[in-house]
């Protein structure tokens, strides 16, 4: 995490990367770069090597450990996780921003969005699991159930295309960076509605994250979105101004890892349905999604998945590890 002040002072988090340093060369900055990992030792000798010891201060310790006297003008940190919230750092800007960003000081990402929607992959679900059905000429389908609970069990990070996904996305999650509290993000529930594009077996749901880069902002919440309407009229219309924004490049700066956007390391996250369902055009899908801190490690997430269709209703619990 980067943390600054004086002229213009910056908190970063992770210098394991060269943030910290491309930061400086450009301005007058103190620069404070926390990382609690042993990279930390790397990134100090990096700065030496740059001469730039004098404005970039690498702290090998915990955010919530470490003391700052003065207040700061920026907060960067590459804080999202895979779901956006997996492993996320979010509760450490938490921490950084309440005790020592200066009043109208910047948070870097300033915004993010998780998204679920519903996918059909026959190709992904046919390779885990009708290879089983005839091995080589042995018929081995009674190990189904058992390569069903092995390969869908926990989430899985791949990417996919746009083309697997059957209706528009759902918001799941708004993060306001310069407001969201860390008790928000013990437990996040949320109820969806969505109507199928078109027919194909359901597979799964896919979640995927935008991170803004912006100054504080308005979004209307969860149950703002919800009020009134539940369509997928309605979540088209929000991810499609989201999609709008993202191309006026003046005016906002974001990073998606939306399948329809170039792939990045954090991928999709996929939550596979041990069986598939077939839904058809206009058909709906609808259930509720609860993301919660696992209480073995607040880090690990909890995932209760219920989804119904056609008639038929379903619970997948998961946990990501």
């Amino acid at each position: 995490m980067i943390l600054g002040w004086r002229n213009f002072v910056h908190f970063f988090t992770s210098p394991g990367s060269s943030t910290s340093l491309l930061l400086n060369p450009f301005s007058h900055s103190q620069v404070y770069a926390i990382e609690a990992s042993d990279i930390a030792v790397q990134a100090s000798e990096v700065v030496k090597a740059n001469n730039l010891s004098d404005k970039v201060i690498v702290i090998h310790e915990r955010v919530e450990k470490v003391s700052i006297q003065e207040k700061v003008d920026v907060i960067i940190s590459e804080w999202m996780g895979y779901m956006l919230l997996y492993e996320s750092m979010l509760s450490s800007v938490i921490f950084a921003r309440d005790n020592w960003l200066k009043q109208g000081g910047l948070i870097l990402p300033s915004h993010a969005t998780l998204y679920m929607a519903p996918i059909t992959h026959s190709e992904r679900y046919s390779d885990s699991i009708d290879f089983w059905r005839d091995v080589y000429g042995i018929d081995m389908s009674v190990m189904l159930p058992l390569a069903k609970q092995c390969a869908f069990e926990e989430p899985s990070i791949e990417t996919i295309s746009a083309e697997n996904v059957l209706t528009w996305p759902f918001v799941v999650k708004f993060v306001d960076c310069y407001t969201v509290t860390a008790r928000e993000l013990e437990s996040i529930t949320t109820k969806y509605n969505l109507t199928s594009m078109l027919r194909a077996p359901l597979h799964g749901f896919a979640f995927w994250f935008d991170a803004e880069f912006n100054g504080p902002s308005t979004f209307p919440s969860n149950n703002n979105l919800l009020s009134g309407s539940s369509t997928s009229d309605l979540y088209s219309n929000v991810y499609n101004n989201q999609r709008r924004q993202k191309a006026k490049s003046d005016q906002v700066l974001m990073l998606s890892t939306a399948p329809e956007d170039e792939p990045t390391h954090w991928q999709q996250t996929i939550l596979y349905l041990y069986e598939p369902i077939e839904v058809i055009q206009d058909q709906t899908i609808e259930g509720s999604i609860t993301l919660s801190q696992s209480r073995e490690n607040p880090r690990f997430l909890n995932i209760h998945l219920e989804y119904s269709s056609g008639g038929r209703s379903f619970i997948k619990e998961s946990i990501m590890r």
